[in-house]
């Protein structure tokens, strides 16, 4: 037996015990007399003793350890003399009577500590060393526990965990794939999935009735903090159910993980329109754990003789409270935000509601005190606040000004990573149009049904914009963690939606024949709904990034900076999947 016990879990009820420990030496101390060292493994530290009056040769050896050798030590647990209450094993610690060097280690490259020294490059080269951090440690464990709480959940709710292929047929249809050549069909590929879509329509045509997996996906797509090439989805499908069956199962998902990982209760989740998401903070996955909606101000701010709101088709801003106080070089720095190529507006408009009633704006020349009084109306300001307003194409503008907002609230401390305010999108467009490719495409994928009142807009080209997706998207602090929709499953219908998206009755059955053929036999109607579980993990553990909670993530260049991949393959390894690369 290797150890009798771990180091987190010993406290002064264990005094007298003789045990053994294995862990890692955290750091050491020399006090001339004394050494000691910290012990660390997965659960926690339990602080060592050495005396060099009892036992020098012991004491010794001690001395000579580096940091992360591997050690097993056996010896008796005593109180300590000067207790540490910041972690669980701080009332006690090990007279070692034994020590084993179970294995030697080089210098780390960074110190494992929660504050380390090493820079996110270096931390991801050396990545099995960055685990053993406990900030890195514990993201994990909390992703687990996610899991663990999710399956169970899930299967309660009679939902079969059930695998569906990693090697698929490509669709062009949405992201890019990655492909996979096949050896025994040469000039043939793979995909893998970028999520198990038709798999699981076809598990709800098997009759299974409620399908879920926690599966690995893939998208050949640019990367940034909250996005990797592979991903991981809670994928969930459920048959015989209309979209508010579906929106109270998983609204119950996320309630419970809200109970069992943070101790939280929500009442219902707000729902909100997609129209009325973008109206009143220009964005489909608005972050409500803050103020600030959008005022439309087209019919108080025109008739001044100032051409930039003369002219503009939507002129809208926000309110920010007490601001009024911004000076010269903050307004600056909003107006520079606004102007950055991310953004893209061409400048900021203020006003500012002085505290004794008084207005100060950057358009005073155009508005007197009674006009800049009718805009504070209509924001419904008070002394004190200031008005940030942009002008320009609607919807443009909006997704501008959301830019805006975010920034203020940032700025104003309003994004607290440990409030949190769910909600679902609802009635999203069913297509949208590419101005690129003079175009419709599908917004979320060719199988989402239109809500059965707008079905019947499929037969008008010219109404194809207003035609509603029976569709929804589970958001959290401004960040989408889960969408779907009730799936199409009349194969006349999924018909007419190809040709919609312009696919021909060969191109899309050369696709999706399988599919198509599948509903021919009984489709039942279904819907599903797939959670981003990385996303979902980050949020709950109130960082930013999905990198932190992955064990081995790549980075913004798609690479893992640990294996080195993605590397050049072996000449004969191409030959053999006859694939010949130019040069």
């Amino acid at each position: 037996m290797y150890r009798t016990n771990t180091c987190g879990e010993l406290n002064i009820t264990n005094l007298g015990q003789q045990v053994t420990l294995c862990g890692w030496l955290q750091r050491s101390r020399d006090l001339g007399g004394l050494t000691f060292i910290d012990l660390r493994d997965r659960y926690g530290i339990t602080q060592l003793a050495f005396n060099m009056e009892t036992n020098p040769a012991l004491c010794e050896q001690a001395r000579k350890l580096g940091r992360e050798y591997v050690l097993q030590v056996t010896g008796t647990v005593i109180e300590r003399s000067s207790k540490n209450t910041k972690i669980p094993t701080g009332e006690i610690e090990i007279q070692v009577e034994k020590l084993t060097v179970l294995n030697e280690s080089k210098v780390p490259p960074f110190t494992i500590e929660d504050q380390s020294d090493g820079g996110d490059d270096l931390r991801m080269k050396y990545r099995y060393l960055d685990i053993r951090r406990n900030p890195v440690k514990n993201n994990l464990i909390l992703r687990h526990k996610m899991a663990m709480l999710v399956r169970n959940y899930l299967s309660q709710h009679d939902f079969l965990e059930i695998e569906t292929p990693m090697l698929i047929k490509s669709t062009p249809e949405g992201a890019r794939d990655f492909v996979v050549p096949s050896r025994m069909n040469p000039g043939e590929f793979y995909a893998l999935p970028q999520s198990p879509q038709q798999y699981k329509q076809l598990l709800m045509v098997a009759g299974m009735d409620r399908y879920f997996q926690i599966v690995r996906c893939f998208r050949d797509e640019d990367l940034r903090a909250d996005r990797q090439p592979e991903f991981t989805q809670i994928d969930c499908e459920m048959s015989f159910v209309e979209q508010e069956d579906v929106l109270q199962t998983f609204e119950g998902l996320a309630k419970h993980l809200f109970k069992e990982m943070k101790g939280i209760e929500f009442a219902d989740f707000e729902r909100i329109s997609w129209h009325d998401a973008m109206r009143l903070y220009g964005s489909d996955k608005p972050d409500k754990r803050f103020g600030m909606e959008f005022v439309e101000l087209n019919d108080v701010v025109k008739g001044h003789g100032f051409s930039l709101f003369e002219n503009a088709p939507l002129v809208v801003g926000i309110c920010a409270s007490g601001c009024a106080e911004y000076t010269r070089r903050q307004l600056d720095e909003l107006t520079d935000f606004v102007k950055r190529p991310q953004v893209g507006a061409g400048g900021l408009v203020y006003i500012k509601y002085n505290a004794d009633g008084s207005f100060k704006s950057s358009v005073d020349k155009f508005y007197d005190q009674n006009a800049l009084k009718a805009i504070a109306d209509k924001f419904q300001a008070k002394p004190g606040d200031l008005m940030l307003i942009l002008c320009g194409e609607p919807m443009k503008t909006r997704v501008q000004l959301c830019a805006l907002r975010l920034e203020m609230g940032s700025r104003l401390g309003l994004r607290d990573s440990q409030k949190y305010a769910p909600l679902w999108v609802v009635d999203f467009p069913l297509l949208e149009w590419d101005d690129e490719t003079q175009r419709f495409y599908a917004m979320h994928h060719p199988f989402t049904a239109p809500k059965p009142e707008d079905e019947a807009l499929l037969d008008d080209q010219r109404r194809w914009g207003d035609i509603r997706a029976n569709a929804y998207d589970i958001v959290i602090n401004g960040v989408e963690v889960g969408g779907g929709s009730i799936r199409i499953h009349d194969r006349q219908l999924q018909n007419k939606m190809f040709h919609t998206l312009g696919f021909t009755d060969e191109s899309a059955y050369a696709q999706f024949g399988f599919l198509m053929d599948a509903f021919t036999f009984g489709a039942p109607p279904h819907a599903g709904l797939a959670f981003g579980f990385d996303r979902l993990c980050s949020i709950f553990g109130g960082v930013d990034s999905i990198r932190d909670f992955i064990a081995f993530p790549k980075n913004n260049s798609g690479r893992d900076m640990m294996s080195g991949s993605p590397s050049p393959i072996a000449k004969e390894q191409l030959e053999e999947l006859k694939i010949a690369l130019k040069g």
